[in-house]
Parts: structure tokens; sequence; C-alpha cells
């Protein structure tokens, strides 16, 4: 890339065989002798020499109007960039974890609120495996947007991701009851775990699953036909699959 110095460096270079040049032409009528001839000559070279300077003056202007023309599309993609992160910033999803949010039994909370309400384990567990719950992954836009119309019917990109979380809460309360030991657990307690232990067959052994009973007990989410519609776009975005048997639907994660 070529400075203003430099561009005033060869401009001054061209003024200055210019001058040169006006001045031979002056005295080319004096040119009779073999002397005056070579100094033609000369100004014949330094005509091509001007031409070459010329030409790669043209040259570097090319270059330099080339480059502001990218420098203008990157500032253009920048600029976009930063609407869009800054769109993303002001519509964040609310079931998005925030900087300072944890995410507890699927509810979003303070960090250090959590810290103050989680009692200190004395002796860490014997398995740390054991206590892994798996839950469900939120729905993408891409992924809502893929669902049919005649599936989503009134449902919101919220709404649908509201009942993911209420999911989430209630295979984290139901597992955690099912991983206590049985000295430490309340009547209440016991009764849901026998309750647990009874849903379960073959073809649940490892995996993880609710029925509408774990909905009921442990969220606020109405079990009714939106509850249903729901579902069946969680399915379609595969997130569970359905398991019956016994007068029971279970709900497997995947």
């Amino acid at each position: 890339m070529m400075n203003s110095c430099a561009v005033a460096e060869l401009t001054q270079q061209i003024n200055d065989k210019i001058s040169a040049i006006r001045r031979m032409l002056e005295l080319r009528t004096v040119a009779k002798d073999q002397d005056k001839r070579n100094i033609l000559l000369k100004l014949g070279r330094d005509i091509i020499a001007i031409n070459g300077l010329l030409d790669n003056f043209e040259m570097q202007v090319h270059q330099q109007r080339d480059m502001l023309k990218c420098l203008k599309e990157l500032e253009g993609f920048f600029q976009e960039d930063l609407r869009d992160g800054q769109h993303l910033k002001d519509n964040m999803p609310p079931h998005m974890p925030r900087k300072g949010m944890q995410t507890v039994n699927g509810v979003l909370t303070q960090s250090k609120q959590v810290e103050s309400q989680q009692p200190q384990q004395q002796n860490p567990p014997k398995n740390p495996h054991r206590n892994q719950i798996r839950e469900m992954k939120f729905i993408t836009t891409e992924e809502f947007e893929s669902v049919p119309q005649y599936m989503k019917g009134r449902v919101t990109y919220n709404q649908l991701n509201a009942a993911v979380q209420s999911i989430n809460t209630a295979v984290t309360e139901k597992y955690t009851i099912l991983q206590q030991p049985a000295k430490n657990m309340s009547n209440a307690a016991r009764k849901l775990y026998q309750r647990f232990k009874d849903e379960e067959t073959k073809d649940t052994k490892g995996q993880f699953f609710v029925v509408e009973a774990d909905i009921r007990e442990f969220t606020q989410l109405k079990v009714d036909k939106r509850f249903h519609a729901m579902l069946n776009m969680l399915r379609h975005c595969q997130r569970l699959r359905e398991l019956r048997g016994g007068g029971l639907t279970r709900y497997l994660m995947l």
C-alpha cells in the first residue's frame, strides 16, 4: 500500500522528468552536432521511463481503489454482525442460561442463591456417574420451524421450550429420588420410589422416562390437549419417544 509520501515523491519525479523534456525540446533547434543528438536520445529514454512510472502509478491507484472497496464491504459485514448480536442480546429466549444464572430442577436461578440453598455434602458419592441424570435438550429455532403448522397450532417457540424445561424438572426430581439411599427417604418419598419401580419394565432398563403422573407431581404444567400436542412436536424433533404398556404411556428421553 502506497502512503501519501510515496505518492508525492512519485509525482515530483514525474514533474521533474516533464520539466527536463520541455527544456530539451526547446534546445532541439540547436541539436546540430553529435553531442546534441546524444542528448535527444537520452530524452527518448526518459520518456520511456516516464511512461513506465505512469503505468505503475495507475496500477497502484487501481489497487488502492479495490482495497478500499473490500474494506467497505468488510465494514458492512461487521455492522450486520453487530446488529444481529445486539438483536440476540435484546431477544434472549427465557429458557436460555445467562451469566450468573444456573439451571436447577429446570428453573433458572442465581448462582449464589443456588449455592446457599444446596446443602454441603459431607461425603462425595462413591460412583460419580450414578447422579448423571439425562435431560432433554431445548428445541432450536430451526427445529421449531421444521415442525408442520398443523402440529404446532398456536404453540409458540417459548411455550414449547417451557414444556421441555418442565419435563426436565420432572425427570430430575424423579431420578433424584430413585438415586437416594432408602434409609434417607421420607414416607412420601418411599411411596413415590415404589411407584417409580413398579412403572419400570425390561424395555425401560437404563433409560430415563416419565409418565403423566410425574408431570403432575413435580411441575405446574397442565396435562391437557396442548400438552399432548407439544409431546407430538417433541417426538417430531426426536427429543422423546413413547412406550406403552400396562395402561401407562412412558415418555423416554432421547
